[in-house]
């Protein structure tokens, strides 16, 4: 087993914002692997995000950004379980994080099932009408529509898009690994963003 030096622990907290017994136990799992250390504390943060979800958030934070100009702006409720939670840095950092991407992504929705239903059911139509006559199996076919809705979720959908300043998170990681380290259930409850001559 490799040696779990403090220097390694050090590093994997400050890449994951996790707890430094969290992380030494990630390394010690994966022998001072930074990577696959990440990876395990990234499905834990799914597993406590998954287990506290139906925990109600009546508590949160209310955050805005305006553009450098005042030509645009974004507003964002983050909700939680205590207002402890809601004082935190961490959830006034989240808040600025999203702000920025909102404003640079131009997301319409949070999640796909708020997504517009005749949008999708229109897409589909014409996605179908695209594959007639191609030959291929209706199988097949299904995939190619389910991968291209999947598409159009990740362009239109806060939770889906790559998170502006990591493209190798989901909005929906960064929450998850912002759940794990606090410990209870957060939720973005809304957003609106603004622009002149938009």
């Amino acid at each position: 087993m490799a040696k779990i030096d403090l220097e390694l622990i050090q590093a994997l907290r400050n890449r994951t914002g996790v707890g430094m017994m969290d992380c030494k136990k990630a390394l010690q799992e994966t022998d001072g692997d930074i990577e696959k250390a990440v990876e395990i504390l990234r499905k834990k943060g799914a597993a406590i995000a998954e287990k506290r979800s139906g925990n109600e958030t009546a508590q949160g934070i209310i955050h805005n950004y305006i553009h450098a100009g005042s030509k645009m702006g974004v507003m964002i409720q983050i909700n939680c379980e205590t207002d402890f939670v809601a004082a935190t840095q961490d959830m006034k950092n989240f808040a600025q994080d999203l702000c920025l991407h909102i404003a640079a992504f131009k997301p319409k929705y949070i999640r796909p099932e708020e997504v517009d239903q005749d949008f999708i059911n229109n897409e589909k139509r014409i996605l179908i009408e695209q594959m007639e006559g191609s030959g291929k199996p209706a199988g097949v076919i299904t995939q190619i529509i389910d991968g291209k809705l999947k598409k159009i979720y990740s362009e239109v959908c806060l939770m889906q898009q790559s998170f502006v300043k990591n493209d190798q998170l989901t909005v929906d990681d960064l929450l998850k690994e912002l759940i794990a380290k606090m410990g209870e259930n957060i939720k973005v409850a809304r957003f609106c963003r603004f622009e002149i001559g938009a």
